[in-house]
């Protein structure tokens, strides 16, 4: 485990034991007698980002589906930090969880009873393309500085004030730490969790828009950061979603934290591809029929029809899944789909 992770789960760890469930709600800190395969309640883990309160209606959408398909008490566990989540999931004090791949790997190396269920396909409706985008941006106004022959690239991030996610994030910490590891021909990713080595500084958001938000600030130079996770608050004003180098504006009708930043641009050095997170469940602490039923109901029609779960993603009100096509979909998945991030979180 790298040095930056150790720490991050040590936290998360002691938090747990001391039962300081930070924004957790007060049923959500549920026994581990309260999963098992014959509970007639099932605790539902989310990740800070979605824990947000811009994510309510989708969680509370969530709820009532899980509950349609099993017929059991649903309870819901938001949290202020990933390593919560991770443990709740891997110890089976939640028996479901909505998270990112590179945390999935973690819960499923703590406990290989954790699998994943459902994955958002791609456009076509099947596992190709069931990506999304991770970033590096700088603020526009200091943009030229990374800039070498007219193109933008990420040669002059080292010695900077960088902001990620969280250690345990796939877009917000592994994969742009993977890209910077192979640019600049690094052993290890190990001197890039903390600061002091090879940035003069390393802040994390604890969410994607907290990420954003340590860069509008001013408090770091470059913030790594999700394209789902940010299109409440950030529009592409020049270029495209997927192409290095193009504007990124708040948007003027943005909620807060962002309302202060309204016009702000930011410039993207790279963009780079992402394994879908999971819907994960601890088949340990879930009965098999309880297992099956969910995975029928939620690949389901029902389900896509659902606009508090599945949108087109423009609103300004995020919802867990996005429909990017007529064809995309909830899919069936194991853990052999996620060998390519399995490869990557090892390294």
């Amino acid at each position: 485990m790298k040095k930056g992770r150790l720490l991050t789960a040590v936290l998360g760890v002691f938090l747990l034991l001391t039962g300081v469930l930070a924004g957790c709600s007060s049923k959500s800190a549920a026994s581990p007698k309260a999963g098992g395969n014959s509970s007639k309640e099932i605790t539902m883990v989310f990740y800070p980002n979605e824990s947000a309160k811009n994510f309510s209606a989708s969680r509370k959408a969530l709820k009532e589906e899980l509950h349609k398909a099993t017929g059991k008490k649903i309870n819901i566990q938001t949290t202020t930090d990933y390593n919560i989540a991770i443990e709740a999931i891997a110890s089976g004090k939640a028996q479901l969880a909505f998270m990112g791949a590179d945390g999935y790997i973690q819960a499923h190396a703590k406990n290989n009873k954790v699998e994943p269920l459902l994955l958002q396909s791609g456009p076509d409706g099947t596992t190709k393309g069931a990506s999304y985008r991770s970033y590096l941006m700088v603020q526009k106004d200091k943009a030229d500085q990374y800039k070498k022959d007219g193109k933008y690239n990420i040669d002059n991030i080292k010695g900077k004030k960088i902001s990620f996610v969280s250690a345990s994030s796939t877009s917000g910490f592994a994969v742009p730490t993977d890209e910077i590891q192979k640019h600049f021909k690094l052993k290890s990713k190990e001197d890039l969790s903390e600061g002091g080595k090879f940035f003069d500084k390393v802040l994390y958001g604890s969410t994607h828009p907290g990420s954003a938000i340590n860069l509008l600030k001013g408090d770091a130079d470059v913030a790594a950061f999700d394209d789902g996770d940010l299109t409440p608050f950030l529009k592409v004003t020049s270029g495209s979603y997927d192409k290095v180098g193009s504007t990124f504006t708040v948007r003027s009708d943005a909620d807060a934290p962002f309302a202060e930043f309204k016009g702000k641009e930011l410039v993207n050095l790279s963009v780079l591809p992402v394994q879908n997170g999971p819907f994960v469940v601890n088949a340990k602490a879930l009965s098999k029929d309880d297992i099956d039923a969910i995975a029928k109901h939620f690949t389901s029609k029902e389900i896509l029809e659902n606009k508090d779960l599945f949108s087109d993603g423009k609103g300004k009100t995020p919802t867990l899944w996005q429909r990017k096509s007529e064809k995309t979909r909830l899919l069936k998945v194991d853990d052999d789909w996620y060998k390519p991030t399995h490869e990557l979180v090892g390294k």
